[in-house]
């Protein structure tokens, strides 16, 4: 059997944040290991203040560790670059620009051809379901099609990595499902690594094939699931009652509480 190649590597990281109301640094992350492999989905919980975002800026390469390492393929990371792309919780679409131009922004910033570039961006906004909103505006997109428009933008961009932090915390439950399928749906066809950041469990467990559990700030990997359920049983239709899923489900809610036995 074949060992999986290692995309994102941690070594005892230390990550320290500003706090620019307080004038004071707060220690986020503190001895935290965490190797995320090539074109997995790897999900991060834990408890509210564990550093989860923090991380997400490590990597994305707009804060500096304090102390240890973190490497993208074997090369320290030392700032933001285009092979990772990250998606916020926030959409930050150019409300003056088409959804097919926001989505070939970054190639046109990278100097590809208009032509090319809007192949690539049409070729991503069928991905993801998007090819009839090309010639709208922001503000005419429901909030599940601008975070889509949002993902299909990363994707343009062509990274190794994509970083996602709380994307679908600020939609509502039933929108977000469908997009949490839609999600694997495009990562299906992409294979691209992906990070996911989420306060959700259920949504963890979801979609990943391994959810990382972050214990309370400041965070360090308290331990690692693995989400044994086959890519073509994610959806809500099958997974919602099935006994496999909730028991894994249950277990790494439990762990993060730090109840039955397993201590935060």
């Amino acid at each position: 059997m074949n060992t999986p190649k290692i995309r994102i590597a941690a070594r005892d990281l230390r990550l320290e944040y500003r706090d620019e109301t307080r004038g004071e640094h707060h220690l986020a992350v503190q001895n935290l290991s965490l190797d995320v492999r090539e074109n997995e989905f790897l999900c991060v919980v834990g408890p509210s203040g564990c550093g989860k975002s923090t991380l997400i800026s490590a990597i994305a390469g707009f804060l500096k560790p304090v102390a240890g390492e973190l490497t993208l393929d074997g090369k320290r990371i030392e700032g933001p670059g285009a092979d990772r792309g990250v998606v916020f919780q926030e959409y930050a679409l150019l409300p003056w620009m088409t959804v097919l131009d926001n989505v070939a922004l970054g190639p046109k910033l990278k100097g590809v051809p208009k032509t090319e570039r809007h192949d690539r961006a049409r070729h991503y906004l069928a991905m993801a379901n998007l090819s009839d909103a090309a010639a709208k505006f922001p503000h005419e997109l429901s909030g599940g099609m601008k975070q889509r428009t949002a993902v299909a933008r990363t994707l343009a961009n062509e990274p190794q990595v994509m970083l996602m932090d709380e994307p679908f915390a600020a939609i509502d439950a039933q929108t977000r499902m469908t997009l949490q399928e839609e999600l694997l749906r495009i990562w299906s066809k992409a294979r691209i690594t992906v990070l996911f950041v989420t306060h959700s469990v259920e949504e963890a467990c979801f979609l990943g094939d391994r959810v990382a559990i972050l214990t309370p700030g400041p965070g360090r990997v308290k331990e690692i699931v693995d989400v044994p359920i086959a890519r073509d049983r994610r959806d809500w239709a099958t997974l919602g009652a099935d006994i496999e899923f909730a028991r894994i489900r249950d277990y790494v809610l439990a762990s993060v509480r730090g109840v039955d036995g397993k201590a935060a």
